[in-house]
């Protein structure tokens, strides 16, 4: 009769990569290294240290029945973040959950685009706010400015307010329907809205079909009607020498540039992420 082997955090790991690997979870080994990292709250160089050391099976017993849970929930695509709580983004720790988009890498290219044109005493407006990344963003490396959220869910809203309480970053929040509830006008209006076509959903990755919320993706039949709604209504709440600057997906760049030349903005620009896709549009109201 075989000795069965000792257990040790490399072995639980392995089998954590395998049982991902047999749901066909991309990255399995990564995830299930970041599962280990939060149930275990070790760090990388203590795991290669320690990897073969033994562990006593009934202390361990709590943490491995978490783990468990962990990678099953990973194996039905529920996101990585979502199980962790968290995201990060331009450097910052974000609180995540079904009640918002988890923060993309590519909308950092909106945040940097945004941070090369801020001024101290700008006000900014971010539309469409969700977890509150870009704008708090943002207001970390330009705590000169000061910044309003806006989204139509009370539920994202929650989350952001959360993060900027987190982070102790103050931002202003408001729960409307893009501009019904703004009063004033901003230096700066900056939004990741909506844009993915509604016939498109159904056939996005499970972890962004089924997890994310759809008010966040839904951009309508072509995808635009966000942009169209932002585009034409947000001159009135941007100063003279104001500018919008706004996500798309690489598709879009050209429509968006040519109806805010259409409807007068000045200085319209197409920038590229690091992948060379269309990714961000800006445009200056005239002054």
């Amino acid at each position: 009769m075989m000795e069965e082997q000792p257990l040790t955090l490399g072995r639980i790991w392995e089998r954590g990569k395998a049982l991902l690997e047999e749901k066909n979870v991309p990255d399995a080994g990564l995830d299930a290294w970041y599962l280990m990292e939060q149930v275990w709250q070790v760090e990388r160089s203590f795991f290669y240290a320690h990897r073969d050391d033994p562990v006593d099976r009934d202390e361990e017993r709590g943490r491995l029945e978490q783990y468990g849970l962990f990678l099953q929930r990973r194996g039905r695509r529920e996101p990585l973040q979502h199980i962790l709580g968290y995201a990060w983004f331009m450097g910052l720790r974000f609180a995540v959950d079904r009640r918002v988009l988890i923060p993309r890498q590519d909308t950092e290219v909106l945040v940097e685009e945004a941070a090369k044109r801020i001024q101290a005493g700008f006000r900014v407006l971010d539309m469409c706010t969700g977890s509150g990344c870009i704008l708090l963003s943002l207001l970390y490396h330009h705590p000169e400015a000061e910044g309003i959220g806006v989204d139509i869910s009370g539920e994202a809203l929650e989350v952001a307010s959360e993060n900027s309480r987190l982070l102790d970053i103050p931002a202003g929040f408001i729960c409307s329907d893009l501009f019904e509830r703004v009063e004033g006008r901003s230096q700066m209006i900056i939004s990741n809205p909506p844009y993915i076509p509604s016939g498109e959903i159904p056939s996005l990755m499970e972890e962004v079909r089924v997890y994310d919320p759809h008010l966040a993706l839904d951009g309508g039949e072509d995808g635009l009607d966000f942009y169209r709604r932002l585009i034409r209504d947000g001159r009135a709440y941007l100063t003279p020498g104001g500018v919008m600057l706004l996500e798309i997906g690489a598709p879009q760049g050209r429509w968006v540039r040519a109806y805010m030349e259409e409807l007068g903005y000045e200085r319209v620009q197409v920038i590229k992420d690091l992948a060379g896709l269309d990714r961000v549009v800006l445009g200056y109201r005239s002054v």
